[in-house]
């Protein structure tokens, strides 16, 4: 079965560049391209439309939605394969239920609540956070401008456990599609109570965390394919302020993400909160179930 790269569609800028990503993705993977728009039925005027269309006023709103998409996908990449839908539920339980079937899903940063820029909207969290498949959340250009990667750069975020985990296996993919080299990063804090430049501590061997942090690194890409440039790096700090300014260079940042049982338990980890709010490029949040 070929899953689709499934967008949720507002009619919002963000979300058209959603869909422009998209279907840049969806072609590189030749994969078809599925719009959805799911709304509760907000008020919109076109009552004599509908009347004419004998349709209630909110579908001839959401077909318009999912219309204006499938026209942007389709001028972005033409012969792409593009189906659309309508879910009459909320964004965040239609989202998630579509992710069940999907290759990938691709958000935009916010919607049409007006949310400042800077910060996340609500249902991109929920959904990045409870999704089945990858989620792509459309961090940085936020001129509206879906944009070809500028930087030759995947990053990985390298977790606890990175052998042979579905975030290293998606960024692996995706640096091999696109051609350009995979980095992967820890982040390391020394012990507060260790001793720093003093020159009889000169000749000392790493501290123990750095160690870990490399060998860490260097098993999440203990299996990546032959001729895949690849790049390691161990930064002494917080993660999320290590992945944030990762982000600056890179066209796009994964994260695993663990997956907790119950559907009300948070799945959300407070580093991959921290860096949706503030990434640079677009951040691939990855479920890893155990």
């Amino acid at each position: 079965m070929n899953l689709p790269i499934v967008v949720g569609v507002d009619g919002s800028e963000p979300s058209l560049r959603a869909v422009a990503w998209a279907a840049d993705e969806a072609a590189l993977r030749g994969a078809p391209l599925r719009l959805v728009h799911a709304s509760l039925w907000e008020r919109y005027e076109g009552a004599l439309l509908a009347q004419e269309l004998d349709k209630p006023v909110e579908e001839v709103m959401a077909l318009d939605v999912v219309g204006v998409a499938r026209r942007h996908a389709e001028r972005r990449q033409p012969g792409l394969k593009v189906t659309t839908d309508v879910l009459p539920e909320d964004p965040e339980h239609g989202l998630v239920r579509e992710s069940r079937a999907a290759l990938a899903m691709v958000l935009g940063s916010r919607g049409r609540s007006g949310i400042t820029e800077a910060l996340l909207g609500s249902v991109s969290l929920t959904v990045a956070g409870r999704a089945h498949c990858p989620v792509i959340v459309l961090r940085g250009s936020h001129d509206n401008q879906a944009r070809a990667g500028i930087h030759g750069r995947i990053v990985l975020g390298v977790g606890g456990k990175p052998a042979g985990s579905a975030a290293v296996r998606f960024a692996t993919e995706e640096a091999r599609l696109r051609g350009v080299a995979l980095q992967a990063v820890r982040a390391w804090r020394r012990p507060s109570r260790a001793t720093t430049g003093h020159p009889l501590l000169a000749d000392e061997p790493a501290p123990l965390d750095q160690r870990e942090a490399a060998e860490a690194v260097e098993e999440a890409l203990r299996d990546a394919p032959a001729g895949l440039e690849v790049e390691r790096r161990t930064v002494e700090g917080h993660p999320r302020d290590t992945l944030i300014a990762a982000s600056y260079e890179a066209d796009l940042l994964v994260l695993g993400s663990r997956r907790r049982h119950g559907p009300h338990v948070p799945h959300l980890g407070s580093v991959t909160h921290r860096v949706l709010h503030h990434a640079a490029c677009p951040v691939a949040v990855v479920p890893e179930f155990s």
